[in-house]
């Protein structure tokens, strides 16, 4: 069955290339780019199928067991969009391909100079023929330093103003995972493009990789009513655990006091949270969003914007102040 579905997944590939892509790229003039065209057909299916994967198991879950009805269904079409841009345009790996042959450059250089670059299976020379253990290796050491810079996204002022689209979602489903500033997105994917190629993960289980952590994350982010018991939310992020760290005044606040910090960080893993003290278990599921998209007596409510381009904008408009109040 397996491997009937990655013929046809094959064939298909080299179907659209040649009807589509190859003579595009020849008509543009880009026909020396032909064989990252063909890697880039290979993504753009690989979204497809996230997409359909996505909407025939988690739109029906989120029907039957939601967490709360939203008050904005134009919301989750805009998170849609995002999710769309993310997944066919292919962000990560289109900046691991651009990285690669720059890394391959300077580990050229290196042996030149009698230097051997760092290698994670170097490093642990008993996984190399244990595909599936290294996999499993990369999969851990990927997701720790995600949980870092996810971290840092809730730490830093700047950062935290793009970081911060992705959290005023206060209808949070199934799409809101990719909803991050574009700026955002580019930071991330080059700091992650650039860990996986310097620990030596090959284009194509860096490929699997991704899309991997983006399904799970998807179902993380999903209006569903769904935790995976004490000790499973222990050991991997649930929709439930996720929530808490979208809750507002908890998840994106250190001690509710407003200053910049959060819980439960872990993107794949939770046990990160745990060993390093940013764990919180709730039994609830808590409403999403970011404490000033409410108003008070004595401001109005922040406007993240309703719109693509709003908030693209107004993320943008936010990383500046944000990093200028951390300055002082």
């Amino acid at each position: 069955m397996t491997d009937t579905l990655i013929n046809w997944f094959a064939t298909v590939q080299a179907w659209l290339f040649q009807v589509v892509v190859q003579p595009f790229m020849f008509h543009a003039g880009f026909s020396e780019y032909l064989e990252d065209a063909f890697d880039g057909t290979e993504w753009f299916l690989i979204g497809v199928c996230e997409l359909v994967l996505l909407f025939l198991i988690l739109r029906p879950l989120e029907a039957m067991i939601p967490v709360h009805a939203f008050n904005d269904k134009r919301a989750r079409w805009i998170d849609f969009i995002y999710t769309v841009l993310y997944r066919l345009g292919a962000f990560s790996v289109l900046v691991f391909f651009l990285i690669d042959p720059l890394m391959a450059k300077i580990t050229e250089l290196l042996h030149l100079e009698g230097i051997n670059p760092f290698n994670l299976e170097n490093l642990l020379p008993g996984i190399t023929d244990k595909p599936l253990v290294t996999f499993l290796v990369y999969l851990l050491v990927l997701d720790f330093c995600e949980y870092w810079y996810h971290r840092a996204q809730h730490s830093f002022g700047w950062l935290w103003g793009l970081h911060s689209l992705h959290h005023s979602q206060q209808n949070m489903n199934m799409w809101s995972d990719d909803r991050n500033h574009l700026l955002d997105g580019v930071i991330h994917d080059v700091v992650m493009a650039l860990v996986a190629l310097v620990i030596g993960v090959e284009p194509a289980q860096y490929v699997l990789l991704v899309s991997i952590t983006r399904m799970l994350q998807s179902l993380q982010h999903a209006n569903v009513r769904i935790h995976f018991g004490r000790l499973g939310d222990a050991l991997v992020v649930s929709p439930r655990f996720h929530r808490w760290h979208h809750a507002i005044g908890i998840g994106h606040e250190s001690n509710g006091k407003g200053t910049l910090g959060g819980h439960n960080f872990g993107v794949l893993f939770s046990f990160w949270d745990i060993l390093f003290r940013s764990a919180h278990f709730g039994k609830t599921f808590e409403h999403t969003g970011i404490r000033d998209q409410l108003p008070t007596a004595t401001r109005p409510a922040r406007d993240y914007g309703s719109g693509f381009w709003a908030q693209q904008w107004l993320g943008l408009k936010r990383m500046v102040e944000f990093s200028r109040r951390s300055s002082r």
